[in-house]
């Protein structure tokens, strides 16, 4: 159904076809057709604008004329659809030991370890790791593992390392870490897992790290709504990390 609403229009003259409008598109709406950023469909683009900083040239703004409706069931469809497409061009994951009911407890280092590790000289900071389990990603973890008893849970979109350099000195230390990406990984799986592990883990704080992108809000959706299936209500802290590699803190309440 067509109505009269906001939607995203690209100046063709102005557009270099660079893409990074693409990137801040949690729906998808946006391809690179012929060197230049095109709107696959308009029920894809929801109007709200989250790509117009990216654009280097301003070739992107905001209209209001008839369009089709946003359809986010669509966008839904369309990005899974996506994702099957990716994991079917995939190799086959070869066997390793990173079974979901592997994990090796990582011995905190001796006092001799310790006075030797390397430092920076820049920041004099130490850069020794404050990783204290394995394996981290979510999909390995098993709800059941032991390390997750009673835990302080460090929930991070696994951009988030690479972003903030103190992640290890600000964020990690004395928390047990899961990290996954909450746009190309199976969101219901997610959910699923987070929902067992809220249910039987008995965690005592919750902190979530993302970045500052949309498509990395889906964490805060996946923790939240696994908290509402598991019965359970806390609150948390969220971390949000800008792409250069600022840090904004604010509360948040899941459950």
């Amino acid at each position: 159904m067509k109505m009269f609403r906001k939607i995203i229009e690209i100046d063709e003259a102005l557009c270099d076809g660079c893409g990074k409008c693409i990137l801040s598109c949690a729906e998808g709406a946006l391809r690179i057709v012929d060197n230049k950023a095109r709107v696959i469909g308009d029920r894809y683009c929801d109007g709200l604008g989250a790509c117009l900083g990216e654009c280097p040239r301003g070739a992107l703004r905001i209209v209001e004329r008839e369009a089709e409706d946003f359809d986010y069931q669509a966008v839904e469809a369309m990005l899974a659809s996506q994702q099957a497409a990716v994991r079917e061009q995939m190799p086959p994951t070869p066997n390793c030991a990173c079974g979901s009911g592997d994990f090796e407890p990582i011995k905190p280092l001796t006092p001799c370890q310790q006075a030797n590790r390397p430092t920076s000289g820049l920041a004099s900071v130490a850069t020794g790791s404050a990783l204290g389990h394995w394996p981290i990603q979510i999909r390995l973890v098993s709800p059941s593992v032991s390390f997750l008893q009673g835990a302080d849970l460090l929930v991070a979109a696994d951009c988030t390392p690479f972003a903030y350099p103190h992640f290890h000195r600000d964020l990690l230390p004395g928390r047990v870490v899961l990290v996954g990406c909450p746009k190309f990984d199976d969101a219901e799986a997610y959910i699923q897992k987070f929902t067992d592990i809220f249910a039987s883990a008995g965690l005592k704080s919750l902190t979530l790290a993302i970045m500052e992108v949309p498509c990395c809000s889906a964490m805060r959706m996946i923790v939240t709504e696994a908290m509402k299936r598991a019965g359970q209500s806390m609150a948390c802290e969220e971390v949000v990390i800008s792409a250069r590699g600022e840090l904004v803190r604010r509360p948040c309440q899941a459950g």
